[in-house]
């Protein structure tokens, strides 16, 4: 069982047990573990209040720091062309640089860009959030920022929103590197109750043949939402499948 940090549905016990699983049973998958972000990391994208506020909380805040730590490792492997999806939680697209909500306390998509920014190795990127809920966080930290694209994209049914997935990348301006903010509540047996399995890997293969185009194939996707314990495991592995090109 992993370590569970707190009462919400993203940090109940079980919820990643079925992607582990799943993948593990592939070679081709890797699992690598991060080191924590440190406190600078953090504050690329957030106030020092908020920070001290999550760190009152000795179990929080680990877990916290760990996943922006994945976050910020799966982003220096994909600037080299590996494709990478971060396992991780807490989620983060709701924590803004003051706040935080919504299951989320760091917002790990911009600690991990703000982080390669400041390494020197990006200027600018694509932000596609597939999540049932916009990554209000996502776009507080990095809204203004003319180097930093956000799509929410949107739409009834895999056609629907395929579609307007593909409107959103074919309309990006270019970027060095595509991340996504992998929701996977959108499912049809989740609390979207809108996509399919299949649509989860058409976003990936989307996404591979944008980055293959546009940046040097650099991609790589950070988990946010999804609810379905048991059938978050076969859409995180369709996802990686089409990530990778399958």
């Amino acid at each position: 069982m992993l370590e569970t940090y707190d009462s919400t549905p993203a940090g109940a016990p079980g919820r990643l047990e079925s992607a582990v699983e799943i993948l593990g049973k592939h070679p081709e998958y890797e699992f690598i573990e991060p080191t924590p972000a440190i406190e600078e990391q953090i504050l690329r994208a957030h106030s020092r209040r908020l920070m001290e506020r999550i760190q009152g909380d000795e179990r929080l805040s680990k877990m916290a720091s760990l996943a922006a730590g994945g976050a910020i490792l799966a982003g220096e492997i994909a600037v080299k062309g590996e494709p990478v999806f971060a396992l991780i939680r807490p989620p983060g697209h709701h924590a803004s640089e003051d706040s935080n909500w919504g299951f989320c306390y760091y917002c790990n998509i911009a600690v991990s860009l703000l982080d390669l920014r400041a390494k020197g190795l990006i200027d600018s990127a694509f932000v596609l959030d597939f999540d049932l809920h916009t990554g209000d966080g996502n776009i507080n930290i990095l809204g203004d920022d003319k180097k930093f694209t956000i799509s929410n994209p949107n739409g009834n049914g895999d056609e629907q929103y395929l579609a307007d997935v593909k409107r959103a990348l074919d309309n990006a301006p270019d970027v060095d590197i595509i991340v996504a903010s992998a929701g996977f509540d959108e499912y049809e047996d989740d609390w979207g109750s809108n996509l399919s399995t299949d649509a989860f890997r058409e976003i990936g293969h989307l996404m591979y043949e944008f980055a293959k185009e546009r940046c040097e194939g650099r991609r790589y996707a950070l988990l946010e939402g999804g609810y379905n314990f048991e059938d978050l495991g076969k859409n995180v592995l369709a996802f990686c499948e089409g990530l990778r090109g399958g």
